[in-house]
């Protein structure tokens, strides 16, 4: 039986899932793999199975934010997931573009998370999992911090202003020194969702990011450089997660 928004089955996927926002940026992942087949297409989430260097690997859109995170999240675990990694861009909060942000933990400022479980319960990344990233990252001679981000909802009302928040005299640009009083090294719409619900399934989960704008998005990547940095990031991800599984015994299969 199919699964109610990702139209999947256990029997097409992978133990290890990648989860990333963008249904773009699924097929260039998809381009790195082997043996490619679509699962689905279905509203924001587009999904896929193949193999990397003969290790199967699942990769699915979630669109943006918590909510449809947690549907493709929950929908991957009814099919047997083992292990799941956010693959996405973050906005820095300490200056540094084309940094790799691969948090330990998350500050659970998104409501989703808190459906599950009381706000107490912690964000935190698998240690093995983090591990096998962070060495993906000085292969690829980049530039990494296991430093804590934070995950909200309200991206016009919390990360950038907008004419309503301008309207309502929402103070926007209240967020970012509000969070580096905590150290907080990053901020995106998903991390914190991802690694609650990692905890809360008993599985092995991490999120690797890529610093591709800064706060009050005073610069950013464009044209050439993202794409270049999205790249690495996709193959930070996929040389992680091989490790991960040949750590872990190289014996899953679809």
């Amino acid at each position: 039986m199919k699964t109610l928004y990702l139209q999947a089955s256990p029997e097409q996927i992978a133990d290890a899932v990648i989860f990333s926002g963008d249904p773009g940026r699924v097929k260039r992942v998809c381009e790195k793999l082997d043996g490619v087949h679509k699962i689905s297409e279905n509203r924001e989430f587009v999904t896929f199975t193949g193999t990397y260097r003969g290790m199967p690997v699942t990769v699915t859109s979630t669109g943006i934010g918590a909510p449809s995170a947690a549907i493709a999240l929950e929908e991957m675990y009814a099919c047997g997931m083992k292990v799941a990694v956010r693959l996405g861009t973050v906005m820095g909060l300490d200056g540094r573009l084309g940094e790799f942000i691969i948090p330990r933990a998350a500050m659970r400022e998104e409501s989703t998370s808190s459906t599950y479980v009381r706000s107490s319960y912690p964000a935190a990344a698998d240690f093995d999992l983090v591990s096998c990233m962070n060495q993906a990252v000085k292969a690829e001679k980049g530039f990494y911090t296991n430093g804590i981000v934070c995950s909200m909802d309200g991206y016009y009302s919390q990360m950038k202003s907008s004419r309503l928040a301008d309207e309502m005299q929402i103070n926007v640009d209240a967020t970012v020194p509000e969070l580096k009083k905590y150290n907080i090294v990053g901020l995106d719409m998903e991390t914190s969702l991802v690694l609650t619900l990692g905890a809360l399934m008993n599985i092995r989960a991490c999120s690797v990011t890529y610093v591709t704008v800064l706060d009050g998005l005073k610069d950013m990547l464009q044209d050439e450089a993202r794409i270049q940095g999205e790249d690495q990031l996709i193959r930070v991800v996929l040389e992680g997660l091989y490790a991960d599984w040949k750590n872990h015994g190289a014996d899953s299969a679809v």
